[in-house]
C-alpha cells in the first residue's frame, strides 16, 4: 500500500471518544518498548507520526491513526511495564479490554513482539487473550537486523512455538531499520482489511 496520507486522529480514554466514521480498524498490540511507534512510523514511510520514546510505557492512550482515509491503526498501551502503577495497569488493562470486545470495525490486530528474545508471559497471555476474541493474528517479530542471519530461522521458530502459534496466524520477521518484512506486513494488513 502506498501512503499518501497519514494522521492521528484521536488519543482515546474511553469508548465515546472513539471515531465513529466506520473505517475498519487494525489495531497493534505488544510490550512496552517492542518498536510498535518505530514500526507504525516504517511502514507509513514518516519519521515521527508515532512517537517513539526510550522510556517504556508512553503510550497510556488508544491512538487512532487514520491512514489514505481508508482505514485506521489502532496503537493500545503496551503492556508489561513494571514501573506504571497496579491502578494505572488495571485502568489500561480495561480500556483494552473494552476495545477489543466491542469495537465491531476491529478487522484484526497485529501482535507485535521483540524476536531477539523468547516471546515473554505477557506476549503469551495477550495472542491467547485475542483468540479467545476470535479476533485474527498477525504476529510482528521486531528488530531482526540484531540478529545474525544464520540464526534468524531458530528466532523465528522459537516465537512460534513458545506462542504456539494456530496455522492460520503468520509471524512476519521486521526491522524497522532496514525495512525487511514491511511488504509482508502490508500484504498480511491488506488481507485482514479485506475480510
Amino acid at each position: 500500500m502506498k501512503v499518501n496520507q497519514a494522521e492521528i486522529v484521536i488519543s482515546a480514554v474511553s469508548e465515546s471518544q472513539y471515531p465513529n466514521d466506520g473505517l475498519p480498524e487494525i489495531a497493534l498490540a505488544g510490550r512496552s518498548n517492542v518498536g510498535k511507534s518505530s514500526f507504525i512510523n516504517r511502514l507509513i514511510n514518516r519519521k515521527n507520526l508515532a512517537r517513539t520514546s526510550s522510556k517504556p510505557g508512553k503510550t497510556r492512550t488508544l491512538n487512532f491513526y487514520k491512514i489514505n482515509d481508508v482505514f485506521q491503526f489502532v496503537d493500545v498501551p503496551g503492556y508489561g511495564y513494571a514501573k506504571v502503577s497496579k491502578k494505572e495497569r488495571d485502568k489500561w488493562g480495561i480500556m483494552m479490554e473494552t476495545y477489543f470486545q466491542s469495537r465491531s470495525v476491529l478487522k484484526g490486530v497485529l501482535l507485535v513482539v521483540d524476536l531477539r528474545h523468547e516471546p515473554t508471559k505477557d506476549d503469551i497471555l495477550m495472542y491467547n487473550y485475542l483468540k479467545h476474541f476470535n479476533l485474527p493474528v498477525v504476529v510482528i517479530g521486531t528488530k531482526l537486523d540484531k540478529i545474525p542471519k544464520n540464526k534468524r530461522s531458530k528466532h523465528v521458530q522459537t516465537a512460534h512455538k513458545t506462542l504456539e502459534l494456530s496455522p492460520e496466524d503468520i509471524l512476519i520477521p521486521f526491522s524497522a531499520e532496514t525495512g525487511e518484512g514491511k511488504d509482508a506486513a502490508w500484504s498480511e494488513a491488506e488481507r485482514l482489511l479485506a475480510t
